[in-house]
């Protein structure tokens, strides 16, 4: 997984391809749980380019784009906003893997 570094970038990324940016912290318990699987789920879902935010250093992106919990998922597809996972709850692989189907519909 990619890491952003930038705004420049983030937003070079969600106008250029279709892109899910994951926002987390290494404080984060929730996201040390996932953590594990996301290595499998980027492999089953190359039709993306999946790019870790650090909640932390981007906050006022985080604000920006009502992004209150972590672990969350924020996807672009063509410039758009192609759709959430946004929630204080712990992600299961399960429901992480629903939200990118979801996508490609």
């Amino acid at each position: 997984m990619r890491t952003l570094t930038s705004i420049e970038q983030f937003n070079e990324l969600a106008e250029s391809e279709p892109v899910v940016f994951m926002f987390t912290a290494d404080w984060c318990p929730d996201c040390r749980v996932i953590e594990p699987i996301l290595p499998e789920i980027e492999e089953a879902h190359t039709e993306f380019t999946f790019v870790s935010v650090d909640r932390d250093e981007f906050i006022d992106l985080c604000i920006e784009k009502n992004i209150y919990g972590i672990p969350s998922f924020l996807a672009y597809t063509n410039g758009t906003e192609a759709g959430r996972f946004v929630s204080k709850d712990r992600k299961t692989k399960q429901e992480i893997e629903n939200f990118l189907a979801a996508l490609a519909r």
